[in-house]
């Protein structure tokens, strides 16, 4: 029996891509205009039309290296290529990803009459294993907010936005993009455009409102200088700070609170607002509309997590646990 190949690292992943050959004109071109059609129709995030092409890009080029094209492959051309896959060490969430970036492509061919098949009808996605969103306790998450330096004009940002993040349950691709016109101070609010472009109005609260207001009045106009500039958040050049900079600001205060970095991500302020929502008593309606899911299922998942605190803290303090 073989070894199986250890998981791919996202090192191992950005590596491997720096040495792609370039795909065939005839793939490029298809999956451009099966992107653009999919873009008009459904209006999905640039995120997902990037994943999907890079999936597509993917498997095209291990088409192209045994003979094939990617429009044209069957059924066995699938298993193959997932089953190379599996070998390579991708895991069971990439597979996952990349077989619902193929049902849309070729659904996409079949609605078009380019295909009279769909060869990914009967292949079924990879069993994931069930993993629970991280939230921070409540104690971290103030050692977390009061970590900056707010008697810097970045560090006063910086506490304003994970203020935010945390207050209104932000991901943090709609952090990074927030113009300073969706937010309205005067009745407390924030509009919030989030996946596939669906707006959302998210209750600021009273912590959050502060940090905010003392940003637009002390640390913002040191940023923008003279400029009149869109984002809210700015760096010293006047622009906005990337998703990949948010990421890193999280992980520099959750060590300067003592907090495990490789245990919190902009996203787990997110989980923690779920969370901590729930456990105060709010409604899973109402936690769906200020997370914008589109599916009640999706935002279930965090009456489990609340669920499993209770069931820890139990068995911490009762004399039985």
């Amino acid at each position: 029996m073989t070894a199986r190949t250890p998981a791919r690292t996202p090192a191992d992943r950005r590596q491997a891509a720096m040495a792609l050959p370039p795909l065939p004109d005839a793939d490029a071109a298809v999956i451009d205009a099966f992107l653009d059609a999919t873009w008009a129709e459904s209006g999905l995030a640039r995120p997902t039309l990037d994943s999907y092409r890079r999936d597509l890009g993917g498997f095209a080029r291990w088409r192209d290296g045994r003979g094939g094209g990617l429009a044209g492959a069957d059924r066995a051309a699938l298993f193959d290529y997932l089953a190379w896959r599996m070998r390579e060490g991708y895991s069971p969430r990439s597979n996952a990803r990349l077989l619902s970036a193929l049902r849309a492509f070729f659904g996409w061919r079949l609605r078009r009459g380019d295909r009279d098949d769909d060869p990914t009808a009967l292949l079924e996605p990879p069993r994931l294993p069930r993993s629970l969103p991280k939230a921070l306790a409540e104690s971290q998450v103030d050692a977390l907010l009061a970590a900056p330096d707010v008697d810097t004009p970045l560090g006063l940002r910086d506490r304003a936005m994970l203020e935010l993040m945390y207050a209104c349950g932000l991901r943090v691709s709609e952090l990074a993009g927030l113009p300073a016109t969706a937010l309205n101070l005067r009745q407390g609010v924030l509009r919030v455009t989030g996946k596939g472009g669906k707006e959302r109005l998210v209750p600021l609260g009273e912590e959050a409102r502060h940090w905010i207001e003392c940003y637009l009045a002390q640390s913002r106009p040191q940023l923008a200088g003279k400029r009149v500039l869109a984002p809210l958040f700015l760096g010293t050049g006047g622009e906005a700070p990337s998703r990949q900079q948010v990421w890193q600001l999280v992980k520099r205060y959750a060590a300067a609170a003592g907090i495990d970095p490789a245990r919190i991500s902009p996203h787990g302020l997110r989980h923690s607002f779920a969370t901590h929502l729930l456990n105060h008593g709010a409604d899973l309606r109402a936690l769906q509309m200020l997370l914008g899911h589109s599916s009640l299922s999706t935002t279930q998942i965090y009456t489990l997590v609340a669920r499993e605190q209770l069931k820890q803290l139990h068995a911490r303090h009762h004399p039985r646990g």
